[in-house]
């Protein structure tokens, strides 16, 4: 991925345009799934607390951290700048650019061979297990209906296509970081693939692979991607936080929820703070949970 040609500050739809672009032009398709029996009708599916438990990048941080990818100061850092920002509240467009290119600068320095190689070993102890079964049944009906099926999150489209390629799903639209021969530089190509960015990057893969948005389906836990789930003709909210939910009732939209009792009251009310973490925040989580 080549640097970007200008970093004038870009406003939110031409970042997530950027970011969906990117996304969309990185997936692969697996070859033994290229020619669907439906070439025109698939499913996409969030990641996080819709089809795992939990925040994928905390768990790629975490890992990562483990392995001394990244320093305790530089996770920090990023922490910080995030946390100032979504707390404070500060507008100043500079602050605001610097707080988002630094959500993945934890991986600056590093090669995209190290990234692809310790996240393989990052979903085998921290993700598999975390599979919500329901939810991958979900995927398998559409596999078994001769349909491709993405999966569209925020996490780093490495880890993304890995989670997918593991599934054995169609392939996986993520974030893209930007990376000169190999190496990663610490900014990202438009914004992470969150909210808007995800319909941007879905219209984009829908225009290239010939698919029919009204014929396909699209599952999430988060209001926050309402983007994506309005996109399809058939929204099914996972696991859903309670404004998601809402809407969802209110519009007749299927809802599944593989949470049980407490746990799903629980994670009901924090949906949205780990949606929000995804975005950078997560290696807040990380070093608070190294401190206890």
């Amino acid at each position: 991925m080549t640097p970007e040609k200008s970093r004038r500050p870009l406003n939110l739809q031409q970042r997530s345009t950027l970011a969906g672009e990117a996304a969309a032009a990185a997936a692969e398709v697996e070859t033994a799934l290229a020619t669907p029996a439906n070439p025109s009708v698939a499913a996409f599916f969030d990641v996080d607390n819709t089809m795992m438990q939990g925040a994928s990048i905390f768990h790629l941080a975490k890992g990562l951290h483990r392995r001394e990818f990244f320093t305790t100061r530089e996770i920090l850092s990023a922490a910080w700048k995030q946390a100032y920002f979504r707390v404070v509240g500060v507008e100043d467009p500079d602050h605001v650019a610097e707080t988002r290119a630094s959500a993945l600068s934890f991986i600056s320095g590093h090669t995209v061979a190290e990234l692809e190689s310790l996240g393989e070993e990052i979903f085998d102890e921290a993700m598999a297990h975390r599979i919500w079964p329901g939810t991958r049944a979900l995927a398998q009906m559409h596999l078994d209906q001769g349909e491709r099926v993405w999966l569209v999150t925020a996490a780093p489209i490495e880890i993304a296509q890995i989670i997918a390629r593991r599934l054995g799903l169609t392939g996986a639209l993520g974030t893209v970081a930007e990376h000169v021969d190999g190496v990663y530089t610490g900014r990202l190509v438009g914004d992470m693939l969150h909210g808007p960015a995800k319909g941007e990057a879905i219209k984009a893969l829908a225009a290239r692979e010939g698919l029919d948005l009204d014929a396909c389906s699209a599952y999430s836990d988060s209001f926050n991607d309402l983007t994506m789930l309005t996109l399809v003709g058939d929204p099914c909210a996972v696991n859903p936080d309670a404004r998601l939910r809402g809407y969802a009732k209110q519009h007749g939209w299927r809802i599944r929820d593989y949470r049980t009792g407490r746990k799903a009251a629980r994670l009901g009310l924090v949906a949205g703070a780990v949606a929000g973490a995804a975005t950078g925040a997560v290696a807040a989580g990380v070093a608070v949970r190294r401190r206890r």
